[in-house]
């Protein structure tokens, strides 16, 4: 892939926007966007954070197909998706592959800074890019797990996507 995200967002002044191709990216700050989930009573915030992994596992879905698009699919996907989070301001990615196994390990997770302290892990936007980008890069469905987050006192958020399914 030529050039980074950054390298290829473009500021359109007239309409407000910033895009990269046909996808429009918006700044927040992590704590606005968090400080919804953390208000919530925790029946509601499970469901809201639930759903905000679904839908950047669809949106997501979107970006890993025009990264696949402009840099190849599997580890060149992985490597374009770990090159790229960091631009987007969604901390620092390394993600490891193993035959049907994508681990990606998470530093400075705006999410888990934006919530504060959680008895649970809360970075569900990055789990859902990591099981749209797993899809992609394992080759079918995944099921992704977050298995340590910062909010909840690890050092790194840490995710696992693993096959659902063995490949035709």
């Amino acid at each position: 892939m030529s050039g980074g995200f950054l390298d290829r967002l473009a500021y359109r002044a007239a309409e407000g926007a910033h895009v990269d191709q046909t996808r429009r990216y918006l700044f927040i700050r992590p704590e606005a966007l968090m400080g919804i989930f953390r208000r919530l009573p925790p029946d509601a915030r499970d469901a809201a954070l639930g759903a905000l992994a679904e839908s950047v596992f669809e949106m997501g879905s979107d970006s890993a197909r025009a990264y696949a698009a402009m840099g190849g699919d599997g580890p060149a996907l992985a490597e374009t998706v770990r090159l790229s989070a960091p631009e987007l301001g969604w901390g620092v990615w390394d993600i490891a592959l193993e035959p049907g196994r994508m681990v990606a390990t998470v530093a400075n997770s705006p999410f888990a800074e934006g919530f504060g302290p959680s008895e649970t892990p809360v970075c569900h936007a990055i789990l859902g890019m990591v099981r749209a980008v797993g899809t992609m890069v394992l080759g079918g469905p995944v099921r992704a797990t977050e298995v340590a987050c910062a909010a909840c006192g690890a050092a790194e958020c840490r995710f696992e996507a693993e096959r659902t399914e063995a490949k035709p």
